[in-house]
């Protein structure tokens, strides 16, 4: 397992994990008080495992090349993450590693995690997202959008020297996304 994947997605859960430490209810006895989210015991679609064959192959993914990131074994888990690479060069850059995460965060969360840089609303299918990249891995694209459990984030990397440029990357990023998108839970 490359050192960088292992950086990323210990970084994603600390960052996303200190920033909702820092969250209260400061209400007052008696008043409503919103609806928590425990992203802790959402329970998460996994994306190692229930993401068939058929929809990597179709995404332009190919399935023997599945490495995990993140994966407990069992129980609830705010992130689950895979990667895998491209079976061939139909985006036009050599190939490509992409990462997919599921996570029980949010947009918000996201968009307001430090070291995140270069954030772009968009669309993934019919859902709200988000590009962006990680000020520790400038090699990289993101691409998050809304799910009921949280979000899902597709990252497109470059598996050579050749490092297409970040528009490129985030393009990159897109286009994985959308082929994925449809296999997701909203």
């Amino acid at each position: 397992m490359r050192s960088a994947d292992v950086m990323r997605a210990a970084v994603g859960a600390v960052v996303v994990s200190a920033v909702l430490g820092g969250c209260g209810d400061g209400g007052e006895k008696g008043s409503a008080q919103p609806t928590t989210r425990d992203p802790d015991s959402i329970v998460v679609f996994n994306v190692c495992s229930q993401l068939g064959d058929g929809a990597l192959i179709s995404a332009g993914l190919d399935p023997a090349t599945k490495r995990v990131l993140t994966d407990p074994p069992t129980g609830p888990s705010t992130w689950r993450s895979c990667n895998w690479k491209s079976i061939d060069n139909r985006y036009g850059v050599g190939g490509q590693r992409v990462d997919v995460f599921s996570t029980s965060h949010t947009l918000a969360e996201a968009r307001a995690k430090e070291g995140v840089i270069g954030v772009r609303d968009t669309t993934v299918g019919a859902r709200p997202g988000l590009t962006f990249q990680e000020g520790n891995d400038p090699e990289s694209c993101y691409v998050a959008f809304e799910a009921s459990q949280g979000m899902f984030e597709v990252a497109a990397g470059a598996l050579s020297d050749q490092i297409p440029s970040v528009d490129k990357l985030c393009e990159l990023a897109k286009l994985y996304a959308a082929n994925l998108e449809p296999h997701l839970p909203k």
